[in-house]
């Protein structure tokens, strides 16, 4: 039976990667993103609204759409998120913490709000929120975003326990360093402000993964086809990691 997707930021990146597997499950995808010309050249099978998810009004207008085309959800990936700035404490700007904060947290709190209120009522249903391995260690240099994406994880934990009693499954996917275009810019930005070369920097992801690679977008979108599968039935208030497995943090 074709389950009803809803991904946030789903027009690139890890969450275009999601929405293609899950509608090459066959399943009915609906994406948002604040990436309007993205949004114009999704793939075909996977549909897309443009919205910014710290956006109040936008998102309860692209969830009440969908709200009234579906009638429900069955999966909800909040993945919206953003890096941040880089280097140490003193030096960032209050204004870049907030809008790292709120894209990573607010914007998950938008969307979890709305899948919880549905999800009960209809007495089933999964949210998967993206973390990221940043959610389980305290990498240095990157505080707005280690402090967002720990959010997103202890937000997961509460969410399983007020759902989990209404047939609800909540949990957390943590990617480690993911190969593209948006970890060649946290590396370029990293490395600017270590005054280190690019080389050094995305060497030291590598070095300190067991695996010593980066992962990948599919492997990623895997993992969210299988916590929200039946194999997956007793998983909830987990936080997983695809990192290769992460040694040490520096």
């Amino acid at each position: 039976m074709s389950r009803r997707v809803i991904i946030t930021a789903g027009a690139s990146g890890l969450g275009l990667a999601m929405a293609r597997a899950f509608a090459d499950a066959g399943d009915r995808v609906v994406v948002c993103d604040v990436d309007g010309a993205a949004v114009a050249t999704l793939p075909k099978g996977i549909r897309g609204v443009q919205a910014d998810v710290t956006d109040e009004a936008a998102m309860n207008a692209f969830l009440a759409g969908v709200e009234g085309d579906w009638g429900g959800a069955d999966i909800v990936i909040s993945n919206a998120g953003v890096g941040g700035p880089a280097g140490p404490i003193e030096s960032l700007d209050f204004a870049d913490w907030q809008r790292c904060i709120s894209v990573n947290l607010d914007g998950a709190f938008l969307t979890c709000r709305w899948a919880a209120r549905v999800m009960r009522a209809q007495g089933s249903g999964v949210i998967l929120l993206t973390s990221s391995v940043s959610g389980l260690f305290g990498f240095p240099w990157r505080t707005p975003y280690v402090a967002a994406k720990w959010g997103i994880v202890g937000l997961t934990k509460a969410l399983a326990s007020e759902l989990g009693p209404a047939g609800v499954r909540v949990n957390a996917i943590c990617p480690g360093a993911v190969e593209g275009p948006r970890m060649d810019r946290v590396v370029a930005m990293e490395a600017a402000a270590q005054s280190r070369s690019e080389a050094d920097v995305r060497a030291g992801f590598t070095e300190g993964v067991a695996l010593r690679r980066f992962v990948t977008a599919d492997e990623v979108a895997a993992m969210a086809l299988f916590l929200a599968s039946p194999g997956a039935a007793s998983i909830s208030g987990q936080a997983m990691a695809i990192d290769g497995h992460t040694e040490r943090t520096t």
